[in-house]
């Protein structure tokens, strides 16, 4: 009697379905093909398809029996999520809304600019940190992502570029907070990194934290070479936890005793992401401030203008107040920029276009 083997869902309490190939563990892939007589090589073969082969259904994998195709075609699917919208600016950036398995909703998006094309990913459906400017945190967070959600991002937004092209960057910067699903992401950008995957170079990839002390000393006691951001925003206690309620429980000094130990461990650089909110944290005395805090650290501080969102009554700083942070931060000899605007037609900024999309979809 043959076995029967069980395969996994793509998340909690979804509803039955077939299963994704980039959810399934290799060896249950090879038990599933040893069933039919199947030689395990043909798992590697299925999966440089998805992987490197740009295919979206099998009946293109051409180098697969058509039987074979035939039967993974009634058991499976290639992804789990699809494309609920695609948008596309002027820029060449592209900005996906995915409908997951269970109906829920995330955003990824692909920047293309130099001859650089990064992902940006999303690691949660919403988020829990609860910034006040952020549309993505808006509802809270609903679950973590699966490794293949995530990889199904990466895959979505490469096959977005030219047959000569290939994805160059990652940015761990969609919806959610990455350290707190940091087992399942790093399990996807082993993926992503393995020449066999998508095979991008881990100081090709920049994780985003609002800031978990503990997780940033784990994922740097993994010895990786991933580049770390983390969001500060505020340059004092009493202002970071008027902009990010979390702050509360940990605090800028032991945020950035973290980040001190992530470079004495990787030797990585750390960036400071800063949004900056018209008349609220851009301030010369904010800048003055910021720059007492980071001018003894490696550090190099990325100013995000903030982008409008509806509902939100925040603005956009004024070029005056901007230059003038931006000049105290450069008197102190701390490293700056202002962050490139891509797609801003296309609500680029994460989290805009699903809570739109949910916004219609209530009653």
């Amino acid at each position: 009697m043959t076995p029967t083997i069980s395969l996994p869902t793509t998340a909690p309490d979804a509803p039955a379905r077939l299963p994704a190939l980039l959810e399934l563990p290799n060896d249950t892939i090879k038990a599933w093909l040893a069933e039919r007589g199947q030689p395990p090589m043909r798992a590697k073969q299925i999966r440089r398809w998805i992987l490197q082969g740009r295919a979206s259904a099998f009946d293109t994998m051409s180098d697969l029996p058509k039987g074979l195709r035939e039967d993974l075609a009634a058991n499976f699917t290639v992804f789990s999520t699809r494309v609920d919208k695609h948008l596309v600016a002027g820029d060449r950036t592209h900005k996906l809304l995915l409908r997951l398995a269970d109906d829920k909703l995330i955003e990824c998006v692909l920047i293309q600019d130099d001859g650089r094309h990064t992902a940006c990913i999303s690691t949660q459906v919403g988020c829990g940190m609860g910034c006040v400017f952020c549309a993505s945190g808006l509802e809270g967070v609903a679950r973590n992502l699966t490794v293949g959600e995530m990889l199904e991002q990466l895959i979505l937004l490469r096959n977005l570029t030219r047959p000569d092209e290939r994805l160059t960057h990652i940015v761990v910067m969609g919806m959610g907070e990455p350290l707190a699903n940091l087992d399942s992401l790093i399990q996807a950008l082993a993926v992503a990194g393995d020449p066999e995957g998508l095979g991008i170079g881990q100081r090709h990839v920049t994780i985003s934290t609002v800031g978990l002390p503990a997780k940033i000393r784990q994922l740097a006691d993994l010895g990786k070479q991933y580049h770390l951001a983390v969001s500060l925003h505020a340059p004092n206690d009493a202002l970071r936890t008027q902009i990010v309620p979390t702050n509360e429980k940990t605090g800028i000094p032991e945020i950035l005793a973290a980040a001190d130990y992530f470079f004495e461990k990787t030797g990585r650089q750390v960036t400071y992401e800063y949004v900056v909110l018209g008349k609220m944290n851009d301030q010369a005395v904010h800048g003055r401030q910021l720059a007492t805090l980071l001018r003894r650290r490696k550090a190099h501080v990325n100013l995000i203008p903030w982008n409008d969102v509806e509902g939100l009554q925040y603005r956009r700083p004024s070029d005056l107040d901007l230059n003038s942070f931006i000049s105290e931060l450069e008197k102190a000899g701390v490293s700056v920029k202002v962050r490139k605007r891509k797609g801003s037609e296309i609500d680029a900024a994460c989290g805009q276009l699903r809570r739109q999309a949910e916004q219609v979809a209530k009653p």
